[in-house]
């Protein structure tokens, strides 16, 4: 079900947003969290944050236009992700769901633990709660599988699901088995005020490749290390810029070295956010080689800067942007060298300003926030289960997952009890609310 642009029914939603994934941590997530907090903000909801402790941040923080922070002192212990607890996180996310007033709850990211569980003790407690996946994940390999199941605890029993592609939809209906109905498809956004256009800062006499990702695999950072040296012996103009680190830097380092590439390609390591415009704009094209994707919104900031984007037709990719914006190419060195090839004939015939302000119309922030209104009225409106209710939905998830989600959801019932008896809702200090300038 995609949703039109419409506003809310007057109701102005109390939102808690969810994940691992957040500032000063840079990605998809966390600035698909960010801009939809602030975007909220502005059409007056109230909206708070909750991630982990990053080093030495941590407890309560403020953002632009008041956006409250918690930062709990849980740390990470893996790609950025709590060590699952099950229970360890009730007592402060009963506190702050209590302080702040909350009437939903809105989990980002099937890979964040703190997501699973805020949005499990928040229907223990009964908020309306939603869920957005921003990934696509497989079926068959042994971290899939498990990562499946836990999805398919978490979302039996939720209100609303968002997912930002049609591809991203049908795969965590198929992971999760949860009614296609449930589903919403709401695709990610960009800054266009943030990311404009600069063709002065292009050489005329070069080709400019930027690649801005995370090196790991599945960026497909293994295919750049075949595909550059190819696009540099084929076209001899052609200069790359590389930002981003990860595991795989070693090997486009070596690649670098192997082929006497050190003039022609430009390694920049990890590049904050707040310098990505300045790199994208000295580019005439955006390469994108990633093996899987949702939704990729580096390239739609480099198409907002005026980059012509070449990209593996992988996941969602192929909805992101018009034809006549993007070329694209399977995921093997071959195609991908004939898809620049492609491109560069395509240059000349690329206005950047054009873009960019074909971008502002197709692509907004504030968009974004209209259609996640409609879903957050869809999840108020909805029933509220009991317990027994609740259980039913876990027990269909297997002859053996189904029990043990069914123990796993008593246990959380318990325990909130317990918290209710040590420490009465009554007496928890109610935060007050800033109005939002």
């Amino acid at each position: 079900m995609e949703l039109p642009a419409q506003t809310t029914m007057g109701r102005h939603h109390r939102v808690l947003m969810v994940s691992d994934f957040f500032y000063p941590n840079f990605g998809g997530v966390e600035n698909h969290i960010y801009y939809l907090s602030q975007c909220l903000l502005q059409r007056g909801h109230k909206v708070v944050v909750v991630t982990h402790a990053y080093g030495t941040r941590s407890g309560v923080r403020y953002m632009t236009n008041g956006l409250k922070v918690y930062y709990i002192p849980w740390l990470p212990f893996f790609m950025q992700n709590t060590l699952p607890t099950f229970y360890g996180t009730f007592p402060l996310i009963r506190n702050i769901l209590i302080r702040e007033g909350i009437t939903i709850v809105h989990g980002h990211q099937a890979f964040s633990t703190l997501c699973h569980e805020a949005l499990l003790h928040a229907r223990t407690m009964g908020n309306k709660v939603v869920f957005t996946d921003h990934s696509l994940y497989g079926f068959a390999d042994l971290g899939s599988i498990h990562m499946n199941k836990v999805l398919q605890f978490t979302l039996a029993d939720v209100q609303q699901a968002i997912c930002v592609s049609h591809t991203s939809k049908e795969n965590t209906v198929l992971r999760s088995n949860l009614p296609s109905q449930k589903v919403f498809v709401i695709p990610n956004a960009v800054d266009t005020a943030m990311f404009k256009p600069d063709p002065s800062l292009r050489p005329s006499d070069q080709v400019v490749i930027v690649v801005i990702s995370r090196l790991v695999y599945r960026k497909g950072a293994d295919l750049l290390v075949e595909v550059i040296p190819a696009v540099c012996k084929r076209f001899p103009n052609v200069y790359f810029i590389v930002g981003g680190d990860g595991p795989k830097r070693v090997r486009l380092e070596e690649m670098r070295e192997k082929h006497s590439l050190q003039d022609r390609v430009e390694m920049l390591g990890a590049v904050p956010h707040a310098r990505v415009r300045s790199i994208l704009v000295r580019g005439h094209i955006f390469l994108n080689s990633s093996l899987t994707e949702a939704f990729c919104i580096a390239i739609l900031e480099a198409a907002s800067c005026g980059l012509l984007t070449v990209s593996t037709r992988v996941g969602g990719v192929p909805e992101v942007l018009p034809l006549d914006m993007i070329v694209l190419a399977e995921p093997v060195p071959a195609d991908m060298v004939s898809a620049v090839g492609r491109a560069i004939q395509l240059l000349p015939s690329i206005n950047p300003f054009e873009m960019h302000k074909r971008m502002k119309t197709l692509y907004s922030w504030m968009d974004v926030a209209k259609r996640t209104e409609v879903v957050y009225d869809h999840a108020v409106n909805s029933d509220s289960n009991d317990l027994c209710e609740r259980l039913t939905r876990y027990y269909a998830c297997g002859p053996w997952a189904g029990k043990l989600f069914c123990l796993v959801a008593v246990i959380d019932y318990i325990f909130a009890l317990f918290l209710q008896w040590w420490q009465p809702a009554e007496l928890v200090e109610v935060a007050p609310d800033f109005p939002v300038q």
